[in-house]
């Protein structure tokens, strides 16, 4: 649609123009209507003056994003569960409750506080960046493996190997109900919620909303009203696996944003205060930028979702 700072394209639909605007890209409204008072969007060749103009059906439009702002965080001395690390690169075992980035609300304590520290100055920082070295994001309550780059050329490189989605990712998560089939492929495309836009959605199959996501499951294990699936992704899109198995009436177990586990099983979550998507990334597989080695790391369960499974394994009590 565009360059990383320039999105150009046509509305879908006739409407109110920030609407439109955000049905065909990832921005908020909120962050379309302070572009469109900064004199940063051009509709029909003209700088767009209000947010509530109405716009017609296929009416083009040009978005010009500022660059990002250098990293304001503070280096914290937070202990990390580092998986590899090199001159290049570190991947670390981010534990659930562990934001990536610093944000409103969430200005330390977060995995980009902890790599300054642990790094020294080291993380990459590609035209001011305001995610130094972060290549990918898993979100706050998912906990797992993720990739940082300490170099320009580990950044561009991961950076293209998430682009062409050749990346490997696995995760297991614990998911409501028994899955029908019980393997299977999840094609759709992933946009902000027409409803709730701090939220994502299955869109239309119209390739002017959202983004194409392919999530891969596989059942692992049936446990009480419950099933361990591994899901291997295909692209990777905000919130894409827990989405994805919402869509299909199966969604995450302690999911609070996409889900409601299945009333026989709160009973347990409440007594092993399991309160998180039960969502893990256990394997991440790369090529190694500048070595150019194969990179493959795994990290075990964490003890929330482990004492999960074992609570609802009934062949196992």
């Amino acid at each position: 649609m565009g360059s990383d700072n320039v999105i150009r394209g046509a509305v879908a639909s006739s409407g109110r123009l920030d609407k439109a605007l955000a049905d065909v890209t990832d921005l908020s409204r909120e962050r379309i209507k302070a572009l469109i008072a900064d004199g940063a969007v051009i509709v029909d060749e003209a700088a767009a003056s209000s947010p509530s103009a109405k716009v017609k059906a296929d009416t083009h439009f040009v978005i010009t994003l500022p660059p990002p702002t250098p990293a304001e965080a503070l280096p914290e001395d937070i202990p990390l569960d580092v998986a590899f690390e090199d001159d290049d690169l570190i991947v670390i075992n981010k534990p659930a409750g562990m934001v990536v980035h610093p944000a409103a609300g969430n200005h330390s304590g977060t995995l980009v506080n902890a790599l300054l520290h642990h790094c020294k100055g080291q993380l990459s920082g590609i035209g001011g960046v305001a995610r130094p070295g972060i290549v990918h994001r898993i979100d706050k309550d998912t906990s797992g493996l993720l990739v940082a780059a300490k170099s320009t050329a580990a950044h561009e490189g991961l950076a293209a190997q998430f682009a062409d989605h050749s990346i490997e990712r696995r995760y297991l998560a614990v998911v409501g109900g028994r899955l029908m089939p019980p393997t299977g492929t999840i094609s759709t495309r992933i946009g902000r919620s027409d409803r709730n836009r701090k939220k994502m959605a299955v869109l239309e199959d119209d390739a002017s909303r959202g983004k194409h996501a392919i999530t891969h499951y596989k059942t692992l294990k049936s446990l009480d009203f419950c099933t361990l699936i591994e899901c291997r992704l295909e692209t990777g899109r905000t919130h894409q696996i827990r989405v994805h198995m919402s869509s299909i009436k199966h969604a995450l177990i302690g999911d609070q944003v996409y889900g409601r586990p299945p009333t026989n099983l709160k009973p347990i979550l409440d007594r092993i205060s399991f309160h998180r998507q039960a969502l893990h990334a256990a394997d991440l597989g790369f090529v190694h930028p500048v070595t150019c080695n194969r990179i493959e790391l795994s990290a075990e369960l964490p003890a929330d979702m482990q004492e999960l499974i074992d609570e609802t394994d009934g062949l196992n009590r």
